[in-house]
């Protein structure tokens, strides 16, 4: 199976989340001890499907590499997979991606009465404030961030 990438720009690549296929992992339950090892690792029992516990609304959920360090303090960073659901109502304070004048972004949202700001979480980087002059979409919500170690 693979995957479509639907857009590529300088801040965001974005693909389509193909959910059709069931992959069952195994999981370890009870939690992972960060001290000694627990003999019961031997008996690994349960599974988890990655495409039933992070995606909710498969046909509104699209997957997105980052590109860039403007939302480092928030704990995402360049090469991070974020899985991003079109489907939610923008939540004042919480991760999009947007849309601006042409161009893909990730930010914190801040909505107001009569204002809308786009909040980077990285100091080198100022907010946006969003105007009637801008073609501006709110494209989906970040529900989640996958990043290798």
């Amino acid at each position: 199976m693979s995957i479509l990438k639907l857009h590529s720009s300088t801040t965001l690549d974005i693909y389509s989340a193909l959910t059709e296929c069931e992959l069952e992992l195994p999981m370890i339950s009870g939690g992972i001890s960060a001290g000694f090892p627990s003999p019961a690792l031997d008996f690994i029992d349960l599974t988890i499907d990655l495409n039933k516990q992070l995606i909710k609304h498969p046909s509104a959920t699209f997957f997105g590499r980052v590109k860039g360090h403007s939302m480092k303090d928030e704990g995402i960073n360049d090469g991070d997979l974020l899985v991003i659901d079109k489907s939610l109502q923008p939540t004042d304070g919480k991760i999009a991606v947007c849309f601006i004048d042409g161009e893909f972004t990730i930010k914190k949202i801040r909505l107001e009465k009569d204002a809308c700001w786009l909040i980077p979480a990285n100091e080198n980087y100022k907010p946006i404030k969003v105007t009637s002059d801008n073609d501006f979409l709110i494209w989906g919500m970040v529900i989640h961030v996958i990043k290798s170690l």
